[in-house]
């Protein structure tokens, strides 16, 4: 029963840290929120649009941006890429990025040519590095064979490194005027990026933001971006939960089968204090009292042994990881007081349930049978 308990803390706790570091960096390259339109051609007014987000309460940040797929070259080489245009001024509002500059700086405006900066390892396979030139070719504006993709050349000013292989992989940030003109944009861009005080507030803050807009504006939550990846890992967590709590349950068959022994080996005993004037339910009491004793002191000793790996992996990482391959150094540990309670909870319950079966056999012995034959 400790080795169960303490074994479910453990997973829980390590799950909910990679659980919220994932999160963490995904929104610290996402942000909470999106206004973004029904119009493909995105919308014109968005700076009056950041002005009337702003003036929602919990709005702590917004920031303009346009994505779009193409190509960059570099020498010989070329990658597919995923650019996104956004706005050096406002992006640190809603956005980490500053904070995960690998090489080089994020000066997208500069004089000569415009500046650009590339996941690490999609500038490691062009074999580029800050100050090389690169070619970036937006398929914008072709209609047919004979047309001809737009073409603008850029000065690589850094490369970032969030940790999340999807983004290193393929991202390229760009200047979002400079973006509007290699994709054709005008002056429209693909909506605002919003970051909020509480992000497990997104639902409510963005019914306060689509109040202020037309039906032609829609909000989506950081959850409803990345809805797959954050209920596969809920299911995750709740599944090895699941299945380690059968370690639980073979604990509880041990102390069913214990029981049993024990109502055998005492049969005389309780045969006399039947005798005794003892009732049914009194002896079906002892049972299962020791049942739940044995549940319970297995679930607290379990509890605090689970405790104190969590709370020293937390504080001195006795288990490390290679960051050049996780970007973390240790195994992340978070410890949540509901998964304390959960889990306590089971190994209670399914310990008294397993002492429910030999206290009812022993209540219903017969005294004379039980004398006699102890």
């Amino acid at each position: 029963m400790t080795i169960g308990t303490a074994a479910l803390i453990i997973v829980l706790s390590v799950m909910n840290g990679f659980e919220t570091e994932v999160r963490a960096r995904i929104l610290g390259a996402d942000a909470h929120l999106r206004l973004e339109t029904f119009d493909q051609d995105g919308f014109p007014s968005w700076p009056e649009a950041s002005n009337i987000v702003r003036e929602v309460p919990d709005v702590t940040g917004v920031s303009p941006f346009i994505f779009e797929k193409g190509m960059v070259r570099a020498k010989k080489k070329a990658e597919a890429a995923a650019f996104r245009g956004v706005d050096e001024a406002t992006l640190p509002e809603v956005s980490d990025l500053p904070q995960h500059i690998k090489t080089g700086t994020l000066k997208l405006r500069r004089d000569g040519l415009p500046g650009i900066v590339l996941g690490k390892f999609l500038a490691e396979r062009l074999d580029v590095v800050p100050g090389d030139t690169v070619a970036v070719f937006s398929p914008a504006g072709v209609t047919g064979p004979l047309s001809t993709p737009q073409v603008k050349q850029f000065v690589l000013a850094g490369t970032f490194q969030t940790g999340l292989f999807e983004f290193d992989d393929v991202l390229a940030y760009l200047d979002i005027e400079t973006a509007q003109r290699v994709f054709l944009r005008k002056d429209k861009v693909d909506g605002l990026e919003i970051k909020i005080r509480d992000m497990f507030r997104a639902d409510e803050v963005r019914e306060e933001i689509e109040a202020k807009f037309n039906p032609d504006f829609f909000v989506r939550t950081w959850y409803e971006l990345r809805s797959t990846l954050f209920s596969w890992m809920k299911i995750e967590k709740w599944m090895w939960t699941t299945i380690l709590s059968i370690i639980i349950v073979v604990a509880a068959f041990n102390i069913l089968s214990t029981l049993i022994m024990v109502s055998m080996e005492k049969r005389r005993d309780i045969g006399i204090l039947k005798a005794m004037g003892a009732r049914d339910k009194d002896i079906a009491a002892v049972f299962s009292l020791q049942g739940l004793i044995v549940g319970v002191s297995g679930a607290v000793i379990g509890t605090i042994l689970g405790f104190v790996i969590c709370f020293g992996q937390h504080h001195y990482k006795w288990v490390s990881l290679p960051s050049d391959i996780y970007f973390l150094d240790a195994l992340p540990v978070k410890m949540m007081p509901f998964d304390f309670v959960i889990v306590i909870v089971i190994a209670i319950v399914l310990s008294y349930l397993g002492s429910l079966f030999p206290a009812r056999k022993a209540s219903q012995l017969s005294p004379v049978e039980a004398i006699r034959e102890g």
